[in-house]
């Protein structure tokens, strides 16, 4: 047997495809030429990937039916391109050049098994575009990060990072992280209320005496992750105030704070 027909014995040993007669075949071979295990393996290997369950979302249904078309019409007994068969048993040659007698051996007359070889492969090319699939999603998850999960990822990585949290009487904690050196700073808090209807959350950086508008921010159930626009000065105290839809028309907060964070 020459290594192209034991590889589509492998093929079906890796899918547990064999019947007994050739997993039999499959293993004597084998033992006579261990310089083939890494088939083995690189279809074992193969065959673990086919296995593992994907969460992601399965490929576009053009591709799974073209290649499902393609297994379905795969020559099911190696097709045209099979030699005569009286040659298949002289031509049953490795490459050592042990030769295999048809006493020795009924099943040398069988047709190589290449529908199990392209199978695996069509198959193997599925799992590929799901894997693709999944990395894309990942990919594009990755790439429309909120603008605020930027900007915090960012400030956590800088050497300067530092963060500050309060907790209100109600129980919301509220936590500044700002880099001097980015001059950046996110708003991360959990268990806040929803405003009334007809009125936003402002963010503000308080200078001194002099607030400055940093924008307004939606809360999600409680939870809220928001990047202060402009520029953050080194010192400056990260509040947050209750406006008006759309914030405050003056520039100037209208109410006393619900949340105020030192950084200094």
């Amino acid at each position: 047997m020459n290594e192209k027909d034991f590889a589509e014995l492998a093929a079906g040993a890796a899918l547990h495809a064999l019947s007994p007669d050739d997993e039999r075949l499959f293993r004597r071979v084998l033992a006579e030429h261990p310089e083939w295990e890494s088939i083995v393996e690189a279809d074992a290997a193969t065959a673990v990937q086919l296995a593992a369950p994907f969460t992601a979302e399965v490929p576009r249904p053009d591709i799974r039916a073209a290649l499902l078309a393609q297994i379905a019409t795969t020559p099911q007994n190696g097709g045209d391109d099979l030699p005569p068969a009286d040659t298949r048993v002289d031509t049953d040659t490795d490459a050592v050049g042990h030769s295999e007698s048809r006493s020795d051996d009924a099943t040398a007359l069988r047709p190589p098994r290449r529908w199990s070889r392209a199978i695996f492969a069509l198959a193997a090319c599925l799992a590929v575009l799901v894997g693709v699939g999944a990395g894309a999603v990942a990919l594009n998850d990755y790439l429309n990060r909120p603008a605020s999960v930027v900007a915090l990822q960012q400030i956590e990585a800088a050497d300067d990072a530092s963060q500050a949290s309060v907790t209100l009487d109600d129980g919301t904690t509220a936590t500044a992280h700002w880099s001097p050196s980015l001059g950046s700073a996110v708003l991360v808090a959990d268990g806040l209320a929803a405003p009334a209807d007809g009125m936003t959350y402002e963010l503000w950086f308080v200078r001194g005496e002099t607030p400055v508008s940093a924008g307004v921010f939606d809360v999600d159930d409680g939870d809220a992750t928001a990047v202060l626009s402009g520029d953050m000065h080194e010192g400056d105290v990260i509040a947050v105030t209750v406006e008006q839809a759309g914030g405050s028309p003056s520039g100037l907060p209208t109410s006393d704070p619900v949340i105020v964070i030192p950084t200094a």
